[in-house]
């Protein structure tokens, strides 16, 4: 052996080469995918706002690709329908979820058996976190602010809350509104968010709460008020103050959900990080941006931030889902 070689550099070129299969196989699944027409599961029904991003951030990847993103639709049991059928799809990145926190998050502490194990089936790759959901009156309560409500439903002595589902969001913000000020707000759970605008509307509900965009029907329309957002400020009403702003303390109110693409566990993280880059770049798309804005929706982020929303926002969403003390179905 020459010299000028030690025996510390012999052991670096041996540990280099040992690596070389592991970087080989890596590089060779990055370059390899997608080889066929990727499935993207939407788990939810066509033309509401997962279905929408599903089809905005599909065109924008087929493209990026060059192979066909095909849309389909597996809606039912809140996303676990269509996170069972990933999560049994082959690791290969042809077969991607389009979902939302309820599904990621959510179905682990209401149903006893969703069909899938979040931490063990899936890969979270891409997230776009949530938007504020808004708090709306009925214009005839008067209530402009979370202390209006208060003081209304405690003077009243019966006010009631309509949701999109048992266990929603909406469902959530009432019995942690209910623990906080020592109110008996009745929850009047609807199939669904445009349903729920509708008995708002129509005088049977005396609040809701959703979304902005689903919101516009009676907004628009002076059959709602906004007092409050729950989380985080709505750019297109800065003026409305969040629940914390006007005193709420609940940890709950600092969680914001999400939506986002997952994979099955056992994909290669090339591929997991290559779908996460094309996600993030899909931002800069007119197409997407517009399905962004309408639904007042901020930018995708990458795999390591998205995991890291998944595990700060994951405990606080398992301990407001089970103070509700349903059981799972």
């Amino acid at each position: 052996m020459p010299a000028n070689i030690s025996r510390r550099h012999v052991i670096a070129a041996g540990a280099a080469a040992a690596a070389m299969p592991l970087l080989s196989r890596r590089a060779s699944a990055q370059a390899a995918w997608p080889s066929r027409q990727i499935r993207m599961i939407c788990s939810y029904p066509a033309g509401g706002q997962t279905d929408l991003l599903a089809r905005a951030f599909g065109e924008y990847i087929s493209r990026q690709v060059g192979q066909t993103v095909v849309i389909e639709n597996k809606a039912g049991a809140s996303g676990s329908i269509g996170a069972a059928e990933v999560a049994r799809a082959a690791p290969d990145g042809h077969t991607i979820l389009c979902s939302i926190s309820a599904t990621y998050v959510m179905n682990r502490a209401m149903m006893k058996n969703p069909g899938y194990d979040m931490d063990k089936d899936l890969t979270l790759v891409s997230v776009i976190p949530g938007a504020g959901l808004l708090l709306v009156a009925n214009p005839k309560l008067g209530v402009r602010t979370l202390a209006d409500f208060v003081a209304h439903a405690r003077s009243s002595g019966k006010v009631n809350f309509g949701t999109y589902s048992a266990g929603s969001a909406p469902h959530m913000t009432i019995n942690e509104l209910n623990k906080q000020y020592g109110l008996t707000i009745e929850p009047i759970h609807y199939r669904g968010e445009a349903p729920m605008w509708t008995g708002l509307a129509e005088g049977t509900l005396d609040v809701a709460m959703g979304s902005y965009t689903a919101a516009q029907s009676v907004l628009q329309s002076g059959r709602g008020t906004v007092f409050a957002v729950h989380s985080k400020k709505v750019a297109a009403i800065p003026e409305i103050k969040t629940l914390p702003e006007q005193g709420a303390t609940s940890k709950f109110f600092t969680l914001s959900g999400f939506s986002g693409w997952a994979l099955p566990k056992a994909t290669p993280q090339p591929i997991v990080d290559r779908l996460s880059e094309l996600c993030v770049a899909a931002n800069d798309d007119a197409k997407v941006k517009e399905v962004l804005n309408t639904f007042v929706l901020e930018p995708a982020i990458g795999f390591k931030d998205s995991n890291a929303l998944y595990q700060r926002e994951l405990p606080g969403w398992m301990e407001a889902a089970q103070s509700l003390g349903l059981p799972p179905a």
